[in-house]
């Protein structure tokens, strides 16, 4: 048999769950043609050595914002590293397209905010589309991974009622209007449909996102829409998901569920909020996803499986505090006016108690809970008097000083000019006691990325070798056949990518070689690389030698091979 690539001698994790063993791989057109031993000779066949490898396949990322940055950055970076062969963008209600002309700076402005993305990397987006339709033909051939995209509410919302989306319900005319959007959306192979109500998502004026005024009305009509195609999923944070489901959205979702024959994907399951560990609410979770099991609706929740790891300082500004009003408003202002202003005995007074007392209105704006003071450390500082707190929580360092925590963080900052960088780091024995429990629920999908957004902190891009690390190898809850599935298997199934997920023959050759002994995250730094030198993190791991998309390698032994072998993936594709 002819082979365009022979991966040779690996140890094959084949998603599945069965046992391992040693195998060749032999892929033609993009596809897995013969797993087993390969006779010789090869013909023209790249050939990759696996030996001392293992060899699985691509990992699938069920939450990303990669939309807008792969119209200008076609692999995904920093997810592909990690081994992530397929991303599903157009998450929490809005994606990139459609777009008018009219309404490209809303939208941009609209990520900016929300994902913490910069406007100035924003404007490198090649918008040679409007519709979602023609989103999707643009990336043709211009995409080192694979891409699936769900058309969002927020964003057809706009481009219906355009400035109107942001100010009332939509009438029975606009709501068909928009039916006809997402059902020619689904046509064209979009993963299925995003909506959100929750209160912490602004849009670039401070106001609520579009999908925000949407009736449940509204709601119910597109999700059913996308029902009625080629199937998928429906990613929907509702209201109270923020601050831990209440019964009418626990209804809502298993309405949604049983109505569009989908399954409904949420975030937080079990969490009061989302500082809180997964576990803070699970037997209350545990009854509602009972209830909908036995009522017939698949609701599912993503699972954050790696702790916040997110550093900051003053200076530069963070979206933590955003619902914290007073803090908040500090974050916006140039650096000469915030020493002003944290010197001021008025602002000090309002700033002190104000993260332990955040907004929880939603009509006053983000309901985003602050980090705790325990889970937020001295990670660097220029002087060396401060060099005795480095590494401490700052509860820690308030209990020494004598001060509230507030009062310790903002003088420390003070001494430095705000170039003190704080981290949010929530790796407890609480957490991770409460991350074993959960993740083991058919209901928890592994790994929350956020790729693509919050240039200026952690997107959680390395959740995948952070899972392989520390849950699979070094906590051994799951064996290696089992944590693959996870990865790879079960998004695929859950997504309807039914073509990928698994190396079997007949698959997409989306593959994984990395090494057992050593594979994990690895570094993670700023770097200027975007448009307009625009700055955001680059998280590399270590262990993983190649990432390999329809039969061709795009990154082997951490760089990018320039090969641009990615396709738009639909929902129950035919496999060849």
């Amino acid at each position: 048999m002819a082979y365009d690539l022979v991966v040779a001698g690996g140890v094959v994790v084949d998603g599945t769950g069965l046992a391992r063993r040693r195998a060749d791989v032999g892929v033609l057109d993009g596809r897995v043609v013969e797993v087993g031993h390969l006779s010789e000779p090869v013909g023209g066949a790249r050939v990759v050595d696996a030996d001392g490898l293992v060899v699985a396949p691509g990992i699938i990322d069920a939450h990303t914002h990669y939309d807008p940055q792969v119209t200008f950055e076609g692999y995904a970076t920093s997810s592909c590293y990690h081994g992530v062969t397929t991303v599903l963008a157009g998450n929490c209600g809005f994606c990139i397209a459609p777009t008018r002309e009219a309404d490209r700076d809303f939208i941009s402005r609209m990520f900016a905010k929300v994902e913490g993305m910069s406007p100035v990397a924003l404007s490198g987006v090649s918008w040679d589309f409007e519709t979602f339709p023609e989103y999707l033909a643009s990336r043709r051939g211009k995409l080192g991974v694979n891409l699936a995209c769900y058309v969002g509410h927020s964003t057809v919302r706009r481009w219906v009622m355009g400035p109107d989306a942001s100010e009332r319900e939509a009438t029975a005319g606009e709501i068909e209007e928009m039916r006809r959007v997402v059902a020619d959306a689904m046509g064209a192979g979009a993963a299925g449909f995003s909506s959100s109500h929750a209160p912490t998502q602004l849009d670039g004026d401070d106001r609520p996102i579009p999908s925000r005024l949407a009736s449940l009305d509204e709601l119910r009509t597109l999700v059913v829409e996308a029902g009625k195609h080629r199937g998928g999923s429906v990613s929907y944070l509702p209201k109270s998901s923020i601050g831990g489901l209440d019964e009418a959205d626990k209804e809502l979702l298993i309405e949604l569920g049983i109505a569009s024959r989908l399954p409904i994907i949420i975030q937080g399951l079990g969490g009061r909020n989302k500082v809180d560990a997964p576990t803070a609410g699970w037997d209350e979770a545990e009854r509602f996803l009972d209830d909908a099991s036995a009522r017939g609706a698949a609701v599912f929740s993503l699972l954050r499986n790696h702790p916040f790891d997110r550093a900051f300082s003053l200076a530069g500004g963070t979206q933590l505090y955003d619902g914290v009003p007073s803090w908040a408003a500090l974050m916006q202002l140039p650096v000469g006016e915030k020493l002003s202003r944290l010197r001021d005995t008025a602002v000090r007074d309002e700033m002190r108690n104000a993260v332990e007392n955040p907004n929880k209105d939603a009509a006053k704006g983000s309901t985003l809970p602050p980090p705790h003071w325990n889970v937020l450390f001295v990670d660097e500082v220029s002087r060396p008097e401060n060099e005795k707190f480095l590494k401490r929580s700052l509860q820690d360092v308030a209990g020494e000083l004598g001060k509230t925590p507030a009062d310790a963080m903002l003088d420390l900052a003070l001494s430095e000019d705000l170039d003190t960088v704080f981290r949010w780091e929530n790796k407890t024995p609480a957490w991770e006691e409460a991350v074993r429990e959960s993740q083991k629920s058919p209901h928890m999908i592994i790994g929350v990325s956020d790729g693509g957004a919050h240039l200026d902190r952690d997107d959680g891009s390395d959740w995948s070798s952070y899972f392989l690390r520390f849950w699979v190898f070094d906590r051994r809850l799951w064996a290696l056949e089992e944590g693959i599935r996870q990865m790879t298997q079960v998004p695929a199934a859950l997504c309807g990518f039914n073509d990928r997920g698994l190396l079997l023959p007949g698959y997409a050759a989306d593959l994984f070689l990395f090494d057992p002994e050593t594979v994990g995250p690895g570094t993670k730094k700023l770097v200027n690389d975007f448009p307009g030198g625009e700055a955001r993190y680059s998280a590399r791991p270590v262990g993983v030698y190649a990432t390999i998309v329809n039969g061709s390698p795009i990154v082997v032994d951490g760089e990018l091979t320039g090969d641009l072998p990615g396709v738009t993936v639909a929902p129950n594709t035919v496999r060849a």
